[in-house]
């Protein structure tokens, strides 16, 4: 079934046993969270070939898509600024031999586009998951993670916990746990970056930096295995360090200089986005968070405060 089809081909019957809804107007969600960034990205050598690899981290805000099923819609006009969404709905319909039924498509977001929040990644994810709760499935995360890598290079959104993850081949290399939980202080530098057109410059930098990023890779590794969030919040500012050369961040010598008098465990930046904030393992208090707000607003930004994790 070829793209025209899918997008023109007539609505299938309702019914319990295509596990689409029997009554004339209902209303199916999707929900994914986004990221602050990554505690890490560089690179991964797989069959001797360099990848970008990524940890990500959580935090709890959302994309969500609706499909308003029996409406009149558009899906062209409701997903106009969605190109990836109407992508994978249609991979989606291919690969289930299903058609959308008359309905429709809306979406909210609290994630920034562009500023490595894995804003596209989430929207497509909370897509994937409205379709399943419109025809009645569940896909796995192997058929998410295949959809994903036909449409662009991501992360692991869609999983429940950290996880070492190939963002071009959408590939799980470690599952890390979903246990930790950091408090983040954080602002938006203001530039948008494209994370398909850095990837090149990434791999070129990679290969010129191996040993400084294995090092830090293993030690973050041993921090997960050992379920320390400080040494974890201390590889996560190293590779901030290390990013620095390819994608950097205007403020991290600042943030860097004033770590130890806001007691702050680490610095955590979107390495192809244009965030940067502190972590903190234990949650500021009032005062605490008022001194932070002080410090970032004479940078001449807006401080965010937002929980990590699972």
């Amino acid at each position: 079934m070829d793209r025209a089809e899918i997008l023109n081909a007539p609505a299938l019957p309702f019914s319990a046993a295509s596990g689409c809804p029997q009554s004339r107007q209902r209303i199916f969600s999707g929900v994914c969270h986004g990221t602050l960034g990554e505690l890490l990205q560089g690179p991964f050598v797989s069959n001797r070939q360099v990848c970008i690899g990524l940890i990500s981290l959580p935090i709890k805000r959302y994309s969500w898509m609706h499909f308003t099923y029996g409406d009149d819609g558009d899906l062209l006009v409701d997903l106009a600024e969605k190109e990836k969404c109407r992508r994978v709905i249609e991979l989606y319909l291919s690969r289930h031999r299903r058609a959308l039924p008359r309905g429709r498509w809306s979406c909210e977001s609290e994630l920034l586009q562009g500023k490595g929040m894995a804003s596209s990644t989430a929207d497509m994810v909370a897509t994937i998951r409205c379709l399943d709760a419109l025809f009645g499935t569940s896909s796995p995360h192997a058929l998410i993670a295949d959809l994903l890598r036909q449409v662009e290079r991501s992360d692991s959104v869609f999983l429940d916990t950290y996880a070492l993850y190939l963002s071009a081949r959408q590939k799980v290399i470690r599952y890390l746990g979903s246990e930790l939980q950091f408090h983040a202080c954080y602002i938006d530098e203001g530039h948008v970056v494209d994370t398909e057109q850095a990837g090149p410059a990434l791999l070129t930098y990679y290969q010129q930096h191996l040993a400084a990023y294995q090092r830090n890779l293993d030690a973050a590794l041993d921090a997960f295995r050992r379920q320390d969030s400080a040494a974890i919040a201390h590889c996560a500012t190293i590779s901030a360090r290390l990013s620095q050369g390819v994608v950097p961040k205007q403020h991290l010598d600042t943030l860097l200089s004033q770590q130890r008098r806001f007691a702050a465990d680490g610095i955590v930046v979107a390495h192809t986005g244009s965030l940067i904030g502190y972590l903190f393992v234990t949650r500021p208090d009032p005062v605490h968070m008022g001194e932070l707000s002080a410090f970032f607003r004479s940078l001449g930004h807006q401080c965010r405060f937002a929980q990590t994790g699972f």
